[in-house]
């Protein structure tokens, strides 16, 4: 009953994974796993280096979200030195992590996920990709490309260079926001909005020919956890983390994100190098139970921080995540809506940069607190696009890193996303095979999430997708690959 299907172009989720999907006696789907295939080996190797150097090694990481770890990191440090950080420094640090927002989002929507909404999940796959959306919605796919260009900006202008900027250090910053920048980030403001106002009509707009994906893409009962600042005001940059649960109650509030082991535990499978973080008072949640409402399965990301937030402090987003919660009917629980949320996020980040460019701090030269080791133990928290991200340092007396622990918000969606692909799988499959239809939404199913491989297992590459069928006596009745 082997088989195997070659099916091109390569899918556009970057890592390196496979997919298990496990038959019961009748050919029915009985569970889903994600598997990631890579060795994570970071955090080892970072043990040694100095402190100085982490911001700018683990912003290596990754190319698409060099920010998110080069903020986290440098918090670790702020810890370690037992410092405030100027007033400007911190602004600084925020603005960059808005335009991070952006240009992630960004590259997430219009080039990664817009070609299966607008051409369509069951379109032929040699054209379900950037290039053939850009010859079927040129005007679109330009207005993405330099929406994310806008974010890249940002972070250039603070930064120096797009990607892997050394320049948030333990302490601070190095260098403020020249009066030129300001004024070029500023000029751009009008169109990048316009832009995403408009994507955000135009996918409002399609949601009606997608009831059905709305429905089985990972709409289950999860926690959602993320940063909210003390009055429950979304935030990407600080704040205290807060449990929501799939009815809106707040389960768990003003926890402090660098006590996160209290809360949170690290489960690790057999199958993957990918780790599988739970809330621990609830405990793991095993396959016969994930879907219970006092399962430890939590999300994180757009999605997460849309539901757990009391608003977002900005008049448009604040209409837009009104309407969104109304679609909803409260806490939005189908994980196709990371798609809206990314593009709410989008603009609540452009918002917040057009009050935060007005503040005179940004130019200011105060922007660095000098200390030495003060503490041997830091933690480091910030909201990267995909969600909180933790870094974890023990130091010791010289600084020289003694143990490394990343929690990565694409490890901390892992579970949901194993959930996701069952429930796909479920409604496709019936007996032993594998249909194209089916194969696309598991795909797509795993896009809304956004999974970053390189973050959570540390090493770089596309994701040649590796998908199993598993009978219940263990043979595999049949295998699709997209090499």
């Amino acid at each position: 009953m082997f088989q195997k299907i070659i099916i091109d172009p390569v899918s556009r989720i970057e890592g390196h994974a496979k997919i298990s999907i496990y038959l019961d006696d009748t050919g029915q789907v009985s569970d889903a796993r994600f598997h990631v295939t890579e060795f994570r080996g970071f955090e080892k190797f970072c043990e040694g280096r100095p402190l100085w150097e982490m911001p700018g090694i683990t912003a290596r990481i990754c190319g698409i979200c060099p920010v998110s770890h080069l903020l986290a990191s440098a918090k670790a440090g702020d810890r370690i030195l037992a410092v405030t950080i100027p007033k400007a420094a911190e602004k600084l640090r925020r603005l960059m992590n808005l335009g991070q927002i952006i240009q992630s989002h960004a590259l997430s929507f219009f080039h990664l996920s817009a070609p299966d909404l607008l051409l369509g999940m069951d379109s032929d796959p040699q054209k379900r990709n950037i290039f053939g959306l850009i010859a079927a919605e040129p005007e679109l796919a330009r207005g993405g490309i330099r929406l994310r260009q806008f974010g890249q900006e940002i972070i250039e202008q603070l930064g120096g260079r797009k990607i892997h900027p050394s320049w948030a250090v333990p302490g601070g910053v190095r260098e403020p926001l020249s009066a030129l920048g300001r004024t070029h980030i500023q000029n751009r403001i009008s169109e990048v909005r316009t832009t995403v106002l408009d994507a955000l009509g135009r996918f409002k707009r399609l949601l009606q020919n997608y009831a059905q994906e709305t429905q089985t893409f990972g709409n289950f009962p999860t926690l959602f956890m993320g940063l909210v600042t003390p009055e429950g005001l979304w935030e990407n940059y600080d704040g205290h983390i807060r449990f929501v649960d799939s009815a809106g109650n707040i389960i768990a509030d003003k926890l402090d994100a660098t006590s996160y082991q209290e809360f949170i535990g690290e489960a690790v499978q057999p199958d993957s190098y990918l780790k599988s973080p739970y809330y621990r008072p609830l405990g793991y949640p095993h396959s016969s139970d994930h879907c219970r409402l006092d399962s430890g399965i939590y999300r994180v990301g757009p999605l997460a921080r849309l539901n757990i937030c009391s608003h977002i402090g900005t008049p448009l987003a604040d209409v837009e995540l009104r309407e969104f919660r109304d679609r909803g009917k409260g806490t939005v629980t189908s994980s196709f809506f990371y798609h809206y949320a990314r593009l709410i996020e989008i603009l609540a980040s452009i918002e917040h940069i057009e009050i935060l460019l007005d503040d005179p701090d940004l130019l200011s030269t105060r922007l660095r607190a000098d200390a030495g080791i003060n503490q041997l133990e830091g933690v480091g928290v910030s909201e990267a696009p995909r969600g909180t991200l933790f870094h974890h340092y023990q130091v010791d007396e010289n600084g020289l890193l003694q143990k490394v622990n990343l929690v990565i918000a694409t490890g901390q969606n892992n579970l949901a996303m194993n959930r996701t692909v069952a429930q796909i799988a479920r409604y496709f499959i019936h007996g032993s095979e594998i249909p194209e239809g089916m194969l696309n939404r598991v795909e797509a199913g795993i896009r809304a999430f956004d999974p970053c491989l390189s973050c959570s297992t540390h090493a770089a590459g596309q994701m040649p997708l590796h998908i199993q069928l598993v009978g219940k006596d263990g043979e595999i009745v049949n295998e699709i690959w997209r090499d």
